[in-house]
């Protein structure tokens, strides 16, 4: 960071934000409700246009934005979806990676080997979502 972006940052009236929510364009939100139910996200709001889906806000059971969590927006994209070009990736925590793994695999849902790096010795794998957006799933061991 250059000194004068450094400086801008430290003259910033600091105002943290309560939480952050990723946004996803997808081609068929109804077909990625569906899928990030695997995940254990269910549907919280949405917005049908035309009979049609268009917008959905998925969470874990429980949670209300005024709380952290597992949260994804969902909306309708106006064109193509291609996720390579956005690159993103979406890290989600689970406490048994193994369990998940196997679930996910008995669904049809494609899944990579479960590795274990060094910053998740207790385990991630990979998955991609219908519209191709990857999700690295980890399980944080004791140390967290």
């Amino acid at each position: 960071m250059s000194a004068r972006a450094a400086h801008r940052c430290a003259t910033i009236r600091r105002v943290p934000i309560d939480g952050l929510t990723a946004y996803a364009h997808v081609a068929d939100v109804r077909r990625s409700v569906e899928f990030y139910g695997h995940l254990g996200l269910e549907i919280q709001s949405s917005y049908e246009s035309e009979g049609k889906l268009v917008w959905a806000l998925v969470a874990r059971p429980g949670d209300t934005p005024d709380e952290a969590g597992a949260r994804l927006m969902l909306a309708l994209a106006s064109g193509p979806v291609d996720a390579g070009s956005q690159a993103v990736l979406f890290y989600c925590w689970t406490p048994d990676v193994e369990g998940l793994h196997g679930e996910l695999a008995a669904a049809g849902v494609e899944v990579g080997d479960i590795t274990r790096p060094f910053y998740m010795p207790a385990g991630e794998f990979r998955a991609e979502d219908p519209d191709g957006y990857v999700l690295l799933v980890g399980q944080l061991d004791d140390a967290g």
